[in-house]
């Protein structure tokens, strides 16, 4: 949905098994009787090296530093495989998620995996502690095997998505390959500076659909903020709504507070709250209804004329938050 004019002035699950690949094999040999695992010892030898042994071929070395590391990679995911790891009669390993994906047959030698537990292998992810996989984006801290996955999951370091809601873009990547992203990718509007003007005409306001229509980039206070303008449907009607965004991690965005005003005939609505990091989907924020709501008549009131050509001129502003030294209170640091 796009709108007639539009003026912006800135004042500053399955994989079937002929798809499966053909893969090395991680391979941790074992002895088995049917279903049941024969549990041997593993040793590690005097230069560092961890044997994992069997009862026929006396056992495997592996380098601790770099084979441990590539031997608790599932083989169909390239993710590190965490209990309960799995394994056909031949001993090749496979996670417990792509066990189910690949309907319980091994990827390398295409035998039923049934329900055998790689032991041995899962021992030795206990002893490992490795470094976050987004040490790469600045992030210094090194786990327990296990609790790897939990710290990822809610890293600082982590990617950011796309914060365009316009389309289901795939995009990630850190604050400054986003915003180049989104003005040379999706087009969008840059702007410098803390506040904002902006005018939004569509002739036909009953043709209102679940589209966005509008994304702005600001930078102030040397960050990046998100204003969505959009259309959507509550119930039986149509409602306007505009709200920010924060380019960054939730803790900075309440550093920082936002206020949105719209009016027309001598009456106005106006919006102040803290911004959402980018972290939050832009449905989530939406249907949250954390922002400036307006319903299609309060906007045909503000729009004046034969209430039949909506014209919204939204105006807002950002500011900082900062703490007076002298007094221990909150200040506002308004941007120039």
């Amino acid at each position: 949905m796009e709108f007639d004019s539009i003026e912006c002035v800135s004042s500053s699950d399955g994989i079937e098994e002929d798809e499966i690949p053909q893969l090395h094999p991680h391979i941790i040999r074992s002895q088995f009787s049917s279903s049941k695992t024969t549990t041997h010892k593993n040793n590690i030898n005097n230069n560092g090296s961890i044997i994992l042994c069997d009862g026929n071929n006396g056992g495997i070395a592996i380098h601790p530093a770099t084979s441990v590391h590539e031997l608790l990679e599932c083989p169909v995911c390239t993710n590190s495989m965490y209990p309960p790891i799995h394994q056909c009669h031949n001993g090749h390993t496979i996670c417990s998620t792509c066990k189910a994906r690949v309907h319980n047959r091994c990827p390398t030698c295409r035998q039923e995996l049934g329900d055998i537990r790689c032991l041995a292998l899962e021992k030795v992810a206990e002893s490992l502690e490795l470094p976050c996989k987004f040490g790469s984006l600045g992030c210094p801290e090194i786990f327990p095997y296990y609790s790897k996955l939990k710290h990822e999951a809610a890293c600082n370091f982590r990617p950011y998505n796309c914060p365009y809601a316009g389309s289901e873009c795939a995009a990630v990547g850190d604050i400054p390959y986003l915003v180049t992203h989104l003005r040379d990718d999706h087009k969008v509007d840059m702007h410098s500076g803390c506040t904002f003007n902006h005018r939004y005409v569509k002739s036909n306001p009953r043709e209102v659909e679940n589209a966005t229509w509008m994304l702005t980039v600001f930078n102030c206070f040397g960050q990046y903020f998100c204003l969505h303008f959009e259309a959507f449907q509550l119930g039986m009607a149509p409602v306007y709504m505009a709200f920010l965004r924060f380019m960054g991690d939730e803790t900075d965005a309440q550093n920082y507070t936002y206020s949105l005003e719209v009016g027309g005939n001598g009456r106005k609505l106006i919006w102040e709250g803290t911004p959402r990091s980018i972290r939050d989907s832009h449905r989530k924020v939406r249907d949250s209804h954390d922002g400036l709501v307006i319903q299609r008549n309060m906007a045909l009131f503000f729009s004046g004329g034969d209430r039949k050509e909506l014209k919204l001129r939204v105006t807002g502003r950002i500011w900082k938050e900062q703490q007076n030294p002298d007094e221990g209170a909150c200040i506002p640091n308004l941007c120039s």
